[in-house]
Protein backbone atom coordinates (compact mmCIF):
# COMPACT_ATOMS: atom_id res chain seq x y z
CA UNK A 1 0.00 0.00 0.00
CA UNK A 2 2.96 2.35 0.83
CA UNK A 3 4.66 1.83 -2.77
CA UNK A 4 1.06 2.75 -4.20
CA UNK A 5 0.84 5.39 -2.37
CA UNK A 6 4.49 6.70 -3.37
CA UNK A 7 3.79 6.02 -6.96
CA UNK A 8 0.42 7.78 -7.15
CA UNK A 9 2.23 10.91 -5.52
CA UNK A 10 4.91 10.75 -8.52
CA UNK A 11 2.11 10.48 -11.02
CA UNK A 12 0.46 13.38 -9.42
CA UNK A 13 3.44 15.78 -9.22
CA UNK A 14 4.36 14.29 -12.50
CA UNK A 15 1.26 15.86 -14.22
CA UNK A 16 1.16 18.76 -12.07
CA UNK A 17 4.36 19.79 -13.16
CA UNK A 18 3.73 19.06 -16.96
CA UNK A 19 0.91 21.65 -16.26
CA UNK A 20 2.75 24.85 -14.73
CA UNK A 21 5.60 24.09 -17.35
CA UNK A 22 3.16 24.34 -20.48
CA UNK A 23 0.96 27.19 -18.91
CA UNK A 24 3.04 28.89 -16.76
CA UNK A 25 5.06 30.14 -19.46
CA UNK A 26 2.17 31.88 -21.17
CA UNK A 27 1.59 33.78 -17.75
CA UNK A 28 4.31 37.15 -18.54
CA UNK A 29 6.68 37.88 -21.25
CA UNK A 30 10.11 36.33 -21.47
CA UNK A 31 12.83 37.81 -18.45
CA UNK A 32 16.20 38.94 -18.85
CA UNK A 33 18.20 36.09 -17.55
CA UNK A 34 20.15 38.53 -15.41
CA UNK A 35 18.10 41.82 -14.08
CA UNK A 36 16.20 41.95 -11.48
CA UNK A 37 14.36 44.97 -12.02
CA UNK A 38 11.13 44.74 -9.44
CA UNK A 39 9.92 42.79 -6.46
CA UNK A 40 9.90 38.97 -6.89
CA UNK A 41 11.92 39.32 -10.56
CA UNK A 42 11.00 40.10 -13.98
CA UNK A 43 8.47 37.19 -14.27
CA UNK A 44 7.01 38.33 -10.84
CA UNK A 45 7.30 34.55 -9.35
CA UNK A 46 10.58 34.59 -6.98
CA UNK A 47 12.87 32.58 -10.34
CA UNK A 48 15.61 34.05 -12.19
CA UNK A 49 16.67 33.08 -15.46
CA UNK A 50 19.93 32.96 -14.17
CA UNK A 51 21.86 29.46 -13.92
CA UNK A 52 25.51 30.51 -14.40
CA UNK A 53 26.60 31.22 -11.28
CA UNK A 54 28.42 29.00 -8.35
CA UNK A 55 27.30 28.25 -5.08
CA UNK A 56 30.57 25.80 -4.17
CA UNK A 57 32.61 28.51 -2.54
CA UNK A 58 33.68 26.54 0.09
CA UNK A 59 34.54 27.33 3.75
CA UNK A 60 35.63 31.32 2.89
CA UNK A 61 32.07 31.84 1.76
CA UNK A 62 31.58 34.09 -1.11
CA UNK A 63 34.06 37.52 -2.46
CA UNK A 64 32.41 39.84 -0.46
CA UNK A 65 32.44 42.84 -3.29
CA UNK A 66 30.99 45.72 -1.45
CA UNK A 67 28.98 46.99 1.68
CA UNK A 68 27.26 50.27 2.25
CA UNK A 69 24.70 51.29 5.04
CA UNK A 70 21.41 52.29 3.76
CA UNK A 71 19.16 53.03 6.39
CA UNK A 72 16.39 51.22 7.93
CA UNK A 73 13.72 49.16 6.37
CA UNK A 74 12.94 45.58 5.25
CA UNK A 75 12.37 47.02 1.18
CA UNK A 76 14.11 44.72 -1.06
CA UNK A 77 16.41 45.75 -3.97
CA UNK A 78 16.08 46.02 -7.57
CA UNK A 79 19.03 45.71 -10.19
CA UNK A 80 19.48 46.80 -13.63
CA UNK A 81 21.47 48.32 -16.04
CA UNK A 82 24.82 47.99 -14.26
CA UNK A 83 22.62 49.40 -11.32
CA UNK A 84 21.15 48.82 -7.52
CA UNK A 85 18.45 50.85 -6.55
CA UNK A 86 17.73 50.51 -2.67
CA UNK A 87 15.31 52.08 0.30
CA UNK A 88 16.35 53.02 3.96
CA UNK A 89 15.12 55.22 6.57
CA UNK A 90 17.07 57.28 8.86
CA UNK A 91 15.70 56.72 12.08
CA UNK A 92 13.91 58.60 14.94
CA UNK A 93 16.07 61.61 14.74
CA UNK A 94 15.66 62.12 10.97
CA UNK A 95 12.67 60.71 9.99
CA UNK A 96 13.81 60.44 6.28
CA UNK A 97 14.00 57.81 3.72
CA UNK A 98 16.43 57.81 1.22
CA UNK A 99 16.44 55.92 -2.25
CA UNK A 100 20.03 54.72 -3.31
CA UNK A 101 21.65 54.12 -6.79
CA UNK A 102 24.82 52.29 -7.07
CA UNK A 103 26.89 50.86 -9.14
CA UNK A 104 25.98 47.20 -9.52
CA UNK A 105 29.81 45.71 -9.22
CA UNK A 106 31.72 48.07 -7.32
CA UNK A 107 28.95 49.95 -4.78
CA UNK A 108 29.67 53.36 -5.87
CA UNK A 109 27.30 55.79 -5.08
CA UNK A 110 25.31 57.06 -8.55
CA UNK A 111 22.86 59.40 -6.96
CA UNK A 112 20.12 59.53 -3.89
CA UNK A 113 16.76 61.02 -3.25
CA UNK A 114 15.09 61.97 0.44
CA UNK A 115 11.97 62.67 1.75
CA UNK A 116 10.25 63.42 4.76
CA UNK A 117 9.30 59.82 6.53
CA UNK A 118 8.24 58.71 9.89
CA UNK A 119 10.35 55.42 10.86
CA UNK A 120 6.56 54.00 12.48
CA UNK A 121 8.56 50.95 14.40
CA UNK A 122 5.44 49.04 15.03
CA UNK A 123 6.45 45.96 16.81
CA UNK A 124 9.61 45.87 14.71
CA UNK A 125 12.26 48.15 13.55
CA UNK A 126 9.99 50.41 11.23
CA UNK A 127 11.39 52.06 7.73
CA UNK A 128 11.14 51.29 4.37
CA UNK A 129 8.67 48.88 2.96
CA UNK A 130 8.36 48.44 -0.23
CA UNK A 131 10.76 47.89 -3.07
CA UNK A 132 11.90 50.26 -5.86
CA UNK A 133 10.40 49.11 -9.94
CA UNK A 134 12.50 49.96 -12.77
CA UNK A 135 11.01 50.73 -15.97
CA UNK A 136 11.56 52.24 -19.40
CA UNK A 137 14.48 54.48 -17.57
CA UNK A 138 12.56 55.45 -14.80
CA UNK A 139 12.11 54.37 -11.24
CA UNK A 140 8.69 54.19 -9.12
CA UNK A 141 8.96 54.15 -4.97
CA UNK A 142 6.43 54.13 -2.57
CA UNK A 143 6.99 55.08 0.81
CA UNK A 144 4.96 53.42 4.07
CA UNK A 145 3.05 57.02 4.29
CA UNK A 146 1.61 56.97 0.78
CA UNK A 147 4.91 59.45 -0.94
CA UNK A 148 4.78 57.53 -4.52
CA UNK A 149 7.88 59.35 -6.66
CA UNK A 150 8.86 58.60 -10.10
CA UNK A 151 12.85 59.56 -10.50
CA UNK A 152 14.99 58.88 -13.19
CA UNK A 153 16.93 56.11 -13.33
CA UNK A 154 20.10 57.59 -14.49
CA UNK A 155 20.11 60.62 -12.08
CA UNK A 156 17.39 60.36 -9.66
CA UNK A 157 15.29 63.82 -9.98
CA UNK A 158 11.97 63.87 -9.62
CA UNK A 159 9.68 63.28 -13.35
CA UNK A 160 6.35 63.46 -10.70
CA UNK A 161 5.34 62.54 -7.55
CA UNK A 162 1.82 62.15 -5.22
CA UNK A 163 1.05 62.02 -2.26
CA UNK A 164 -1.41 59.12 -2.20
CA UNK A 165 -2.89 59.12 1.55
CA UNK A 166 -3.76 62.66 0.83
CA UNK A 167 -4.30 63.36 -2.95
CA UNK A 168 -6.37 60.10 -3.00
CA UNK A 169 -8.04 59.78 0.87
CA UNK A 170 -7.13 56.62 1.01
CA UNK A 171 -6.83 55.28 4.40
CA UNK A 172 -4.10 53.68 5.89
CA UNK A 173 -3.66 50.31 7.35
CA UNK A 174 -2.12 49.68 10.14
CA UNK A 175 1.59 48.65 9.09
CA UNK A 176 1.43 51.23 6.20
CA UNK A 177 1.60 50.62 2.44
CA UNK A 178 4.05 48.19 1.55
CA UNK A 179 3.33 46.29 -1.61
CA UNK A 180 5.77 47.13 -4.26
CA UNK A 181 4.83 49.48 -7.67
CA UNK A 182 3.69 47.47 -10.60
CA UNK A 183 4.20 48.55 -14.01
CA UNK A 184 2.20 47.22 -16.63
CA UNK A 185 2.05 48.32 -19.78
CA UNK A 186 1.30 52.00 -19.74
CA UNK A 187 -0.04 51.92 -16.03
CA UNK A 188 1.37 51.71 -12.65
CA UNK A 189 -0.45 49.58 -10.27
CA UNK A 190 -0.53 49.93 -6.56
CA UNK A 191 -2.30 47.89 -3.70
CA UNK A 192 -3.94 50.28 -2.61
CA UNK A 193 -8.16 51.01 -2.17
CA UNK A 194 -10.26 47.90 -1.52
CA UNK A 195 -8.70 46.22 -4.77
CA UNK A 196 -6.29 48.50 -6.30
CA UNK A 197 -5.18 51.91 -8.03
CA UNK A 198 -3.60 52.05 -11.30
CA UNK A 199 -1.99 55.42 -12.92
CA UNK A 200 -0.08 56.93 -16.28
CA UNK A 201 3.46 55.62 -15.50
CA UNK A 202 4.47 58.80 -17.40
CA UNK A 203 2.54 61.37 -15.69
CA UNK A 204 0.85 59.61 -12.27
CA UNK A 205 -2.74 60.72 -13.82
CA UNK A 206 -5.59 58.46 -12.41
CA UNK A 207 -6.72 56.00 -14.70
CA UNK A 208 -8.91 53.60 -12.66
CA UNK A 209 -9.39 53.65 -8.40
CA UNK A 210 -10.89 50.65 -6.50
CA UNK A 211 -12.57 52.32 -3.59
CA UNK A 212 -10.95 54.20 -0.69
CA UNK A 213 -10.70 51.71 2.01
CA UNK A 214 -7.81 49.96 3.68
CA UNK A 215 -6.08 47.92 1.83
CA UNK A 216 -3.80 44.56 2.08
CA UNK A 217 0.02 44.38 2.14
CA UNK A 218 0.72 42.70 -0.72
CA UNK A 219 2.22 43.67 -4.44
CA UNK A 220 -0.13 43.17 -7.26
CA UNK A 221 0.46 40.24 -9.26
CA UNK A 222 -0.37 40.25 -13.03
CA UNK A 223 -1.58 37.07 -14.67
CA UNK A 224 -3.00 35.51 -17.92
CA UNK A 225 -5.83 32.80 -17.39
CA UNK A 226 -8.31 31.47 -19.79
CA UNK A 227 -6.62 33.98 -22.34
CA UNK A 228 -8.00 36.91 -19.88
CA UNK A 229 -5.52 39.02 -18.32
CA UNK A 230 -5.90 40.81 -15.09
CA UNK A 231 -4.20 41.88 -12.05
CA UNK A 232 -4.50 39.78 -8.65
CA UNK A 233 -4.67 41.70 -5.32
CA UNK A 234 -4.57 40.20 -1.74
CA UNK A 235 -6.84 42.44 -0.16
CA UNK A 236 -7.07 42.76 3.63
CA UNK A 237 -9.65 40.85 3.66
CA UNK A 238 -9.95 38.64 0.41
CA UNK A 239 -7.71 38.11 -2.76
CA UNK A 240 -9.37 39.93 -5.64
CA UNK A 241 -8.82 39.65 -8.98
CA UNK A 242 -9.63 42.71 -11.45
CA UNK A 243 -8.98 43.99 -15.20
CA UNK A 244 -6.28 45.94 -15.78
CA UNK A 245 -8.41 48.01 -18.05
CA UNK A 246 -10.85 49.60 -16.15
CA UNK A 247 -10.26 47.68 -12.71
CA UNK A 248 -13.65 46.06 -12.30
CA UNK A 249 -13.31 42.78 -10.36
CA UNK A 250 -13.24 39.38 -12.38
CA UNK A 251 -13.49 36.97 -8.70
CA UNK A 252 -13.36 37.60 -5.39
CA UNK A 253 -12.28 34.78 -2.75
CA UNK A 254 -12.71 35.85 0.86
CA UNK A 255 -9.44 35.42 3.37
CA UNK A 256 -9.72 36.91 6.65
CA UNK A 257 -6.43 37.06 8.30
CA UNK A 258 -5.44 38.12 11.96
CA UNK A 259 -4.72 41.96 12.24
CA UNK A 260 -5.83 41.80 8.54
CA UNK A 261 -2.57 40.81 7.13
CA UNK A 262 -2.49 39.46 4.00
CA UNK A 263 1.38 40.45 2.85
CA UNK A 264 2.93 37.56 0.80
CA UNK A 265 2.53 37.30 -2.86
CA UNK A 266 -0.09 35.12 -4.28
CA UNK A 267 1.41 32.03 -6.70
CA UNK A 268 -1.02 31.81 -9.73
CA UNK A 269 -0.21 28.91 -12.67
CA UNK A 270 -2.63 27.43 -14.57
CA UNK A 271 -6.14 27.83 -13.31
CA UNK A 272 -5.11 28.20 -9.75
CA UNK A 273 -4.31 30.29 -7.29
CA UNK A 274 -1.95 29.82 -3.55
CA UNK A 275 -2.40 32.28 -1.23
CA UNK A 276 -0.44 31.82 2.56
CA UNK A 277 -1.19 34.15 5.41
CA UNK A 278 0.85 34.18 8.56
CA UNK A 279 -0.55 34.50 12.25
CA UNK A 280 -1.66 31.21 11.95
CA UNK A 281 -4.07 31.54 9.58
CA UNK A 282 -2.50 29.36 6.44
CA UNK A 283 -3.16 28.91 3.23
CA UNK A 284 -5.61 27.26 0.49
CA UNK A 285 -5.57 26.56 -3.27
CA UNK A 286 -8.54 28.45 -5.11
CA UNK A 287 -9.52 26.91 -8.48
CA UNK A 288 -11.01 29.77 -10.89
CA UNK A 289 -13.96 29.34 -13.22
CA UNK A 290 -14.73 32.16 -15.38
CA UNK A 291 -16.02 34.54 -12.73
CA UNK A 292 -15.52 31.78 -9.32
CA UNK A 293 -13.38 31.53 -7.25
CA UNK A 294 -13.57 27.77 -5.27
CA UNK A 295 -11.84 26.65 -2.36
CA UNK A 296 -9.63 23.01 -3.48
CA UNK A 297 -8.12 22.74 -0.53
CA UNK A 298 -7.62 24.70 3.27
CA UNK A 299 -4.43 23.94 5.68
CA UNK A 300 -2.11 25.45 8.02
CA UNK A 301 0.79 23.57 6.38
CA UNK A 302 2.08 27.23 5.12
CA UNK A 303 2.01 30.21 6.95
CA UNK A 304 4.34 33.07 4.80
CA UNK A 305 3.43 36.01 6.71
CA UNK A 306 5.11 38.19 4.52
CA UNK A 307 8.10 35.91 2.62
CA UNK A 308 5.98 34.47 -0.63
CA UNK A 309 6.41 31.10 -1.50
CA UNK A 310 7.77 30.39 -4.73
CA UNK A 311 6.71 27.08 -7.06
CA UNK A 312 9.01 24.95 -8.42
CA UNK A 313 9.17 21.87 -11.17
CA UNK A 314 5.50 21.52 -9.06
CA UNK A 315 6.42 21.68 -5.43
CA UNK A 316 6.09 25.06 -3.34
CA UNK A 317 8.66 25.97 -1.19
CA UNK A 318 8.39 28.76 1.40
CA UNK A 319 8.67 30.03 5.16
CA UNK A 320 5.83 28.42 7.23
CA UNK A 321 6.35 31.16 9.86
CA UNK A 322 9.69 30.04 11.42
CA UNK A 323 10.20 26.99 9.25
CA UNK A 324 11.51 26.20 6.04
CA UNK A 325 8.96 23.71 3.92
CA UNK A 326 8.02 22.37 0.87
CA UNK A 327 4.91 21.42 -0.16
CA UNK A 328 2.49 19.51 -2.83
CA UNK A 329 0.61 22.28 -4.21
CA UNK A 330 -2.71 20.06 -5.62
CA UNK A 331 -3.22 18.76 -1.98
CA UNK A 332 -0.93 20.96 0.70
CA UNK A 333 0.80 17.60 1.28
CA UNK A 334 4.29 18.32 3.28
CA UNK A 335 6.89 17.45 2.03
CA UNK A 336 10.24 18.51 4.38
CA UNK A 337 10.40 20.81 6.86
CA UNK A 338 13.34 22.45 8.23
CA UNK A 339 14.08 24.73 11.66
CA UNK A 340 17.03 25.84 11.54
CA UNK A 341 16.87 29.09 9.41
CA UNK A 342 14.09 31.40 11.61
CA UNK A 343 11.94 33.28 9.57
CA UNK A 344 13.39 34.06 6.40
CA UNK A 345 13.26 34.67 2.97
CA UNK A 346 14.20 33.28 -0.26
CA UNK A 347 14.60 32.95 -4.26
CA UNK A 348 15.35 30.60 -6.99
CA UNK A 349 17.46 30.60 -10.09
CA UNK A 350 16.05 28.62 -12.99
CA UNK A 351 17.75 25.48 -12.49
CA UNK A 352 16.02 24.77 -8.84
CA UNK A 353 19.12 26.27 -6.59
CA UNK A 354 17.26 28.29 -4.02
CA UNK A 355 19.29 31.25 -2.19
CA UNK A 356 17.93 31.73 0.96
CA UNK A 357 18.80 34.51 3.93
CA UNK A 358 18.18 32.88 7.55
CA UNK A 359 16.54 35.91 9.79
CA UNK A 360 20.35 35.54 11.49
CA UNK A 361 21.90 36.82 7.86
CA UNK A 362 23.27 33.13 6.51
CA UNK A 363 23.06 32.76 3.11
CA UNK A 364 22.02 29.25 2.40
CA UNK A 365 22.12 27.76 -0.72
CA UNK A 366 20.23 24.79 -1.02
CA UNK A 367 18.57 22.67 -4.31
CA UNK A 368 15.42 22.48 -4.80
CA UNK A 369 13.69 18.62 -3.95
CA UNK A 370 10.52 17.73 -2.66
CA UNK A 371 12.13 14.36 -1.18
CA UNK A 372 15.05 16.30 1.30
CA UNK A 373 16.20 19.57 2.12
CA UNK A 374 19.98 19.53 0.78
CA UNK A 375 22.10 22.17 1.65
CA UNK A 376 24.76 22.60 -1.30
CA UNK A 377 26.55 25.69 1.00
CA UNK A 378 26.61 28.33 3.54
CA UNK A 379 28.02 31.32 4.35
CA UNK A 380 27.47 34.17 7.35
CA UNK A 381 27.34 37.36 5.08
CA UNK A 382 25.56 39.46 7.48
CA UNK A 383 27.15 39.11 11.13
CA UNK A 384 24.21 41.19 12.74
CA UNK A 385 20.80 42.45 12.82
CA UNK A 386 17.21 40.89 11.48
CA UNK A 387 17.55 39.57 8.13
CA UNK A 388 13.64 39.42 6.65
CA UNK A 389 14.21 40.73 3.47
CA UNK A 390 14.40 39.01 0.27
CA UNK A 391 17.71 38.26 -1.83
CA UNK A 392 18.03 38.92 -4.67
CA UNK A 393 20.50 37.30 -7.55
CA UNK A 394 21.32 39.26 -10.51
CA UNK A 395 24.40 39.39 -12.47
CA UNK A 396 26.24 37.17 -10.96
CA UNK A 397 26.36 39.00 -7.67
CA UNK A 398 23.98 38.27 -4.49
CA UNK A 399 22.79 41.43 -2.96
CA UNK A 400 20.88 41.21 0.78
CA UNK A 401 20.46 43.60 3.47
CA UNK A 402 19.40 43.57 7.28
CA UNK A 403 16.90 45.68 8.86
CA UNK A 404 19.73 47.97 10.20
CA UNK A 405 20.47 48.87 6.79
CA UNK A 406 23.55 46.54 5.94
CA UNK A 407 23.13 46.04 2.22
CA UNK A 408 25.80 43.43 1.46
CA UNK A 409 26.78 42.57 -2.82
CA UNK A 410 28.69 38.63 -2.71
CA UNK A 411 30.30 37.60 -5.75
CA UNK A 412 29.02 34.26 -7.49
CA UNK A 413 29.89 34.85 -10.80
CA UNK A 414 30.77 31.79 -12.85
Amino acid sequence: MKSQKVVKDCVSALIFGICISVFGAGFYGAADAADWPNYRGPDYNGITGETDWKSNWGDDGPKELWKKSIGIGFSSMAVTDGRVYAMGNTGKKGNTDIVFCFDAATGEEIWKHSYPCPLQPKYYEGGTLTTPTVDGGKVYTLSKMGSLFCLDAAKGTVIWQKELSKDMSNDLPTWHFSGSPLVVGEMLVLNIGDAGLALNKNTGATIWASGKGKCGYATPVPFVMGGQRGLAIFGKDSIIAVSPTDGKKLWQFKWKTKHDVNAADPVIYDKYVFISSGYGRGCALIEINADQATKVWESKVMRNQFSSSTLYDGYLYGFDEKELKCIAPQDGAEKWGDKSLGKGSLTMSADGRMIIMSDKGELVIAQANPQQFKVLARAKILPKGKCWTTPVLANGRIYARNAAGDLVCVDVGG
